[in-house]
């Protein structure tokens, strides 16, 4: 698996990146088939946007966070993907 982050307005300190590598990672373990992960942080005024698209099986899937702290907006961001890609995932074993 591939993470890009990258910063818009934002310095992407060892912290920053290190919360996401940790909270991104899991989503692995509910998903094998995720080829690359990339993720912007922005800040714009007093909101902190996270947000993240995932390759994952020739599927795309979004999801973005808005929060007043950027650690909370990375909780939220990752507990959204990890529900996205669930779903995704039930979608390819459901066979009717």
């Amino acid at each position: 698996m591939q993470l890009d982050i990258t910063g818009r307005h934002i310095e992407v300190t060892d912290a920053l990146r290190q919360h996401v590598v940790n909270k991104v990672s899991k989503i692995e373990d509910h998903f094998d088939l995720v080829t690359n992960i990339h993720c912007i942080l922005t800040v714009e005024k007093l909101q902190h946007k996270a947000e993240a698209t995932i390759n994952a099986d020739g599927k795309r899937i979004y999801a973005d966070a808005t929060d007043d702290n950027m650690y909370v907006a990375i909780d939220t961001l990752a507990h959204k993907l990890n529900r996205r890609v669930r779903k995704h995932k039930e979608k390819l074993k459901k066979h009717h």
